[in-house]
Parts: structure tokens; sequence; C-alpha cells
């Protein structure tokens, strides 16, 4: 007998905390018994990895919880072609910290290393090497995964039956919905070393940034970008451009700063952001500079402060990130930014990506343009401002990210994705009963019992 436990689940922005059934077991038989029970009991199943999803993806209020933290193993490699093996729960550090020494690294690598392959698999993650290297489905192999009947499954990315590749296709970004990850199968990426060359500079207004991105030839580059920012500083920020290097890193801090409680609303006010994004920007020398950075340190900056997510007090934060294709980026971006500049609710946290092709999902996030992060404590006023720039991203032809998403309508969705009708009839036919929930799945509307209606 599996053994249950009601714990409190939330998401990265602790935006609630309800008690779930959860198990955590730690092997493969585990792992399957738990699924059995949960999807016999017909209350509900969510599939849960590190809970590095921001907003109510990964929680089910009154269902059951499997837990596959534990289950990181991995299962074998090729040391000649990088094809690699893991179970679900297996994590980009533990891949990075031993298979970079080696010459080996994920392809594609998001902005935090706790998550796992499973939770990768289910958002179709990307990093800030899109542009030249694609997201994380653009790698997958195969999926194994015990569909929401029972039955196990093996997934091929190269499978020719249109019911085969229209189930990979769901599974790729899919939140998780077409059942429970076991294994994934992908290819790793050749690296010289551990480290990372990365160049930084200043773009003193949006116009900067953008035409900086456009003609970097660097395979990984972002830009922080100053969301408070107005007038002639509207957009401004760093650029980071940078190249996988063997050159010997600089050793890993080995302990983290750790934020023991909730801080107070304070800290974030708009005059501590302001004061902190002007200090931020003048850090860099006007001629730029370049350094080397052990490869977690550039790819994970934020790993360096444990809990970091308590930064933004007992209510939490929303996190609001976009991708809007290229003819619509300049224009896009500057009323996304003059909007949420003018509500002052911002923290530093504003990122700029440049994209390249589109995913291989349904409901694969990624596509060819520039995706734009911003963070907001939970605020009153702060839902209103997410309304106007998810309006805003739907006038340019844009979509939002759903790891990153706490209030999207399924109204909403249907207009950014135009493959989400496809997808509810996938799981219609692949889940009738709707054992395979979320939150998140049923605010867009898109188990069962709403596919008949198509989101509206």
């Amino acid at each position: 007998m599996t053994s249950w436990a009601e714990i409190p689940l939330s998401g990265w922005g602790r935006l609630s905390a309800p008690e779930t059934l959860a198990a955590r077991p730690e092997r493969a038989a585990g792992f399957d018994a738990a699924v059995d029970e949960a999807l016999d009991a017909g209350e509900g199943l969510l599939m849960r990895g590190a809970g590095r999803s921001y907003g109510d993806q990964a929680v089910l209020k009154g269902g059951r919880a499997v837990l596959t933290e534990r289950l990181d193993r991995v299962l074998a490699f090729d040391p000649e072609t990088g094809a690699i093996e893991t179970e679900a729960g297996c994590d980009f550090q533990r891949l990075i910290r031993a298979f970079a020494p080696k010459g080996w690294i994920p392809a594609a690598i998001p902005g935090a290393a706790n998550v796992t392959m499973g939770g990768a698999v289910a958002n179709d993650v990307h990093g800030k090497n899109h542009h030249a290297d694609g997201s994380f489905g653009d790698h997958v192999e195969w999926i194994e995964l015990i569909a929401p009947s029972g039955k196990p499954r093996i997934l091929m990315a190269d499978a020719t039956g249109r019911a085969e590749k229209d189930l990979f296709r769901a599974t790729i970004g899919g939140m998780g919905l077409t059942g429970a990850i076991r294994r994934v199968g992908f290819r790793m990426m050749r690296t010289p070393g551990a480290s990372a060359v990365v160049k930084e500079s200043r773009a003193p207004d949006l116009e900067a940034q953008l035409a900086a991105l456009e003609s970097s030839d660097a395979r990984f580059s972002v830009s922080w970008i100053d969301a408070m920012g107005t007038g002639a500083h509207l957009g401004r920020g760093l650029v980071e451009e940078a190249e996988l290097s063997g050159a010997p890193p600089r050793s890993l801090k080995k302990g983290k700063t750790r934020v023991p409680f909730n801080a107070p609303g304070a800290l974030l006010s708009s005059l501590v952001v302001k004061i902190f994004n002007e200090v931020h920007y003048r850090l860099v020398p006007a001629g730029g500079r370049e350094s080397l950075k052990a490869l977690e340190t550039f790819l994970f900056p934020l790993d360096a402060i444990a809990d970091w997510n308590r930064l933004y007090g007992k209510r939490g934060f929303r996190q609001f990130q976009c991708v809007l294709p290229p003819d619509q980026a300049e224009a896009g971006l500057a009323r996304l930014l003059e909007r949420a500049a003018a509500a002052q609710a911002a923290s530093p946290l504003g990122v700029l990506k440049r994209m390249g092709a589109a995913g291989r999902g349904r409901l694969s996030f990624p596509m060819e343009g520039y995706t734009l992060a911003m963070d907001f404590p939970n605020r009153p006023g702060v839902e209103e401002l997410l309304v106007d720039l998810y309006a805003i991203t739907e006038k340019h032809h844009g979509r939002i990210y759903l790891a990153k998403d706490s209030i999207l309508s399924a109204r909403e969705l249907d207009r950014m994705y135009a493959e989400a009708g496809t997808f509810r009839n996938t799981i219609a036919k692949l889940d009738p009963h709707g054992r395979m929930r979320s939150d998140m799945s049923e605010r867009l509307e898109l188990s069962a019992r709403h596919a008949a209606e198509g989101g509206k």
C-alpha cells in the first residue's frame, strides 16, 4: 500500500497552498502503485515534480498528487551520441553536474536548476539559447507514461501513426494532462566544459535592447530589463551574451543565502525597486565587461538565493510572461512596459529573450519572436494589471506562458493557442473521466467535460 499524507502544495508564486493527499514514492514500483491507486480513487490525479510552475498548474484542491522528485535516477547514457534516459524526477542540476565535465549538457535549460525532466516535458521549457537550439521538446525522442486508463505507453517522436503523433504532441507542453510521466529519453548537446564566457553591455532603451539581441550571434543571450523605466529609459537594461567554455570555472559557492521568512511588503516598494534598478544598471561599465562564470551561475542566477519567492511576502507573487512575433515585438513590448511602469508594481526581475522556431507541442509556448517576463508582488490591483497585459499581448498576436500563468481564461487560451481545441479533443478521447487534473486545467476548461464546449 502507498503511504499518503495531507500536505500543503502551492505553486512557486505561493498564491495558495491547499492541503492535498500526496504520495512521494522512491522507486519505480512505488510510483506505479501510487498512480494506480490515485487513478482508481477517481478524485483527480496531479503529477508534480519540483513545483516550479508559478500559478496553479501544480495544485489540485480535493484531489491526489504523486510527487516525483525522489525518482531522479539517470538510467542510461550514450557518450558517443548524447542520448540519455532518465526518470521523471531527475533535474537539470544533477545532469549538469554529472555530465558537463564529460562534455554534455541538456540542449534546453530553464532558469531554475531543480526543474525535473517530467516538468520539462510538461511545460516544453526553454532557455537562454532558444533562438539557437529550440525548446526541450525539440530534443525528446520518447516518453514513457501511464495513461489515464492505467495502461503504460511509450510515445515516440518519430511515430508514423496519426494517433501516436497526436498524443506525443499533446504530451509535449501538455501540463501533465496526458498521463503520469515515468521516463524520458532525449539527446543532450556537446559542451567544452562547465563554464561560460559572458559579455555584458548596457542598452539604454528598448530599441537598443532589441537591436542587440537581434544582431547577437552568441549561442546564449538574455537581457535584464528595467520594468520601471519610463520616457527615454523605457526598456533599458543589460544584455548578456555567452558561449560555452572549457576554461576551469570558478568554484561554485557551496552554501546558499536563504530567505528564512516572508519579507515585509516595503522591501519591494516602487521606490526601493527604482533605486535597485538604477544601481543594478550602473554596475556594468558603460563600455561593457567580460567574465568567466561557472555554467550554473550563468544559467541559474536566482538559485543563489534559496526560497527567493519569500521576498514577495506572505501574499506571494504573480509572474507575467508572453511571447510576441517579430513584426509586433517593438510596439507590443513598448505598450506592455508602459502599462507595467504606470502601475509601479514590478519587481527587479524583468527578463527579455529572443525566441526561435515554434515548439512541437499543441500547447508549446515558444514561437519566433521575443519573450518578456515580469514579476509582480500579489497586491491589490495586480490582477487588473495582468488582465490589461494579457489584452495587449493578444492584440499583438502573442501568447502567455502557461507555466507562469495564474488568471488566463479558457477563451483567451483559445484565441492565443490555435491548437487548444485539438488538445481538448485529444484529452477527451484519452481521459473521458477526467482523471488527470489540476486547478489550472479546470480553470482553462481542458478536461473531458469541457471538450464539447470548446472552452467557450
